[in-house]
């Protein structure tokens, strides 16, 4: 009896030992193991923006930004409402109209101004492409039309102040008088400088000083001087291109004082220091060719500005990176016509709660909002409800 109650200890203590030493082993693992996936979270709100009056119709939608009182501004593209959309313009039926190239909603989704078109003193781009509302209130808009070299500078109610380059002049891109076919501007308000992607004709960052419009400094990818050679077709399993290929899509100041730019067809976003040096880069959907992957970028609310919001119009989605390591975390989206899903994700903006607007060019012709929901548990894919 003596020997089986031993033998009965000594099988408990062997028991207890294991289930220890498996305790010890689990807790080792759930230290290395990664942590899940926290990030922002956003709801499409179905019922934003409320309709247009006057039965306007809006085109192709290449620009947004939210100014100090999260007024949405958009810009579309005029040439892009087609003949069975503007019924009323060419006066077969009462629908419908198309509307002023910019037009601004308030938080509510109500519109409250709209705007634009040729006028006294400056030359409007023949193909509208980017808006920017920047500290002032200042509204700023670019073009991408074939002879588009110019920005333009208005206050927020449409007054004229500034034109910078001339319809027409662009000589290429070292030079520093003129832009070709660009496709966005920002203004930094810690400098007051005007950093434009430019952008589909030239290859370059370029900056200026917002007030005087003189300028300041341009460069190319990896801070060289940019060069118009054609670097041929994409190949996603090529060294990457010394020069950007482009368009330069956009061209984002973070508060830390660096310079994030979207080189849309080669799949990667780059950045710069404020005097244009190099200091690193990442690939989204490398692989993907065509119109390319990287549209726009803007940041969380957050004062470090933790998260990086990326436009992905040919896979027609939101991409979601932590901002410093540069490194993807979630995205969300997929092709279609209904709310939350895309088509042509062309630019990405957040307002002062954290929402994020998305518009659309090709056929999406639309702004969307997706309301803020705080950070929680994300996938490597998450779907928007």
């Amino acid at each position: 009896m003596k020997q089986i109650r031993h033998a009965a200890v000594l099988f408990l203590a062997v028991v207890c030992l294991l289930a220890a030493a498996a305790v010890m082993l689990q807790t080792a693992a759930n230290a290395q193991a990664p942590k899940t996936n926290q990030g922002p979270m956003f709801q499409v709100d179905a019922l934003w923006p409320k309709p247009l009056p006057n039965n306007w119709v809006i085109g192709s939608t290449i620009g947004l930004s939210i100014d100090s009182r999260d007024h949405v501004w958009i810009i579309h593209r005029l040439a892009t409402v087609e003949d069975n959309e503007k019924s009323g313009d060419l006066k077969v039926a009462e629908c419908c109209f198309t509307a002023p190239p910019v037009l601004e909603f308030d938080p509510e989704g109500n519109l409250v101004s709209s705007f634009g078109g040729p006028g006294a003193g400056y030359e409007w781009p023949d193909s509208e492409h980017g808006i920017f509302i920047d500290y002032k209130d200042n509204m700023w808009i670019g073009g991408n039309g074939a002879k588009d070299s110019q920005v333009l500078k208005f206050t927020r109610q449409g007054k004229f102040l500034m034109q910078i380059g001339k319809k027409g002049q662009s000589k290429g891109s070292n030079d520093t008088a003129n832009l070709k076919m660009a496709a966005n501007m920002e203004v930094d308000p810690a400098t007051n400088e005007l950093y434009v992607a430019d952008g589909y004709g030239n290859k370059r960052v370029i900056v200026y000083d917002a007030d005087k419009g003189t300028y300041k400094r341009h460069w190319g990818a990896y801070g060289n001087v940019p060069d118009d050679a054609d670097l041929g077709a994409y190949n996603p399993d090529a060294p990457a291109p010394k020069q950007f290929r482009g368009p330069v899509h956009c061209a984002t100041p973070s508060k830390d004082g660096f310079i994030y730019v979207c080189d849309r067809t080669a799949d990667r976003i780059q950045v710069f220091t404020r005097d244009g040096k190099f200091v690193k880069e990442t690939f989204l959907s490398k692989t993907t060719k065509s119109s390319g992957t990287v549209w726009d970028v803007d940041f969380s609310k957050d004062a470090q500005q933790q998260f990086l919001y990326t436009g992905d119009g040919a896979n027609n989605r939101v991409n979601i990176l932590l901002r410093q390591p540069l490194q993807l975390i979630t995205q969300f989206g997929q092709g279609g016509h209904m709310p939350g899903t895309f088509h042509g994700t062309h630019n990405v903006a957040t307002d002062s709660k954290g929402n994020l607007y998305t518009v659309e060019t090709f056929g999406g012709k639309r702004v969307q909002k997706f309301t803020y929901k705080g950070i929680g548990q994300v996938g490597p894919i998450s779907s928007v409800r």
